[in-house]
Formats: C-alpha cells, structure tokens, sequence
C-alpha cells in the first residue's frame, strides 16, 4: 500500500488469470466490496460456491483483488495472500484507481495500489 506517497507494504506475491481467462489491464475503479463474497460462477468439490473472501472488485465482469493462492492462476480475479488481501480491503474505498499492468504468472510480485 502507498501512504503519504510511500509504499508501506508491498511487493507482494500475486497470481492473476491465464489460460485464456487473463485479468484485463488498464486503469480501472473499485466499484464494489465484498467482505465474504461467494463466486456466482465457480463451485467447490462439494457444489458450494466458492469463497473469495476479501474481494475488492475494479474490473469488468466481476474482476476482484481477492484472497486466494498466490501460486495459482485465477480465473481472471488477482489472487492475493490473505494478509495482503485483507489489507487491501482494508485500504481501498469505492472509487479509487488500481492500474493493473503485466499480468503476473503465478508467485508474480506487485507493488499494491494506491
């Protein structure tokens, strides 16, 4: 996170979307936040949706700065440590500009938004 035109935490380990299903890239703003959001199209084992706790939502088709493995590709989402991704939520509000460039393979580092 930047504060006070300082990066206060970060780099961090990061995994964005591959395979056909990239993160977009660009200047974007967060438009919605979910604490405990539940994925609407992806399932877990048991048929339950799955979890994307932490999510902060900035791109189209419900992309999200989300909790997830860092080691694994997403499906277009930005899968962060949960510490990092808690942070995150914590620190972004509605409105604010995440630039998103490079999509990372996974174990990427990314300097957090401002």
């Amino acid at each position: 996170m930047i504060q006070g035109g300082k990066v206060v935490r970060g780099p961090v380990a990061i995994a964005s979307g591959g395979g056909g299903q990239e993160t977009p890239e660009g200047t974007f703003r967060v438009y919605l936040k979910d604490k405990d959001h539940k994925s609407n199209e992806f399932m877990m084992p048991n048929g339950q949706p799955a979890p994307m706790p932490d999510s902060v939502f900035w791109g189209p088709g419900g992309i999200a700065f989300h909790s997830g493995d860092p080691n694994k590709a997403s499906a277009g989402c930005v899968h962060l440590s949960p510490a990092d991704a808690a942070a995150w939520f914590a620190s972004l509000q509605m409105g604010d500009e995440v630039q998103v460039h490079g999509n990372g393979t996974p174990g990427t580092t990314t300097t957090p938004p401002r």
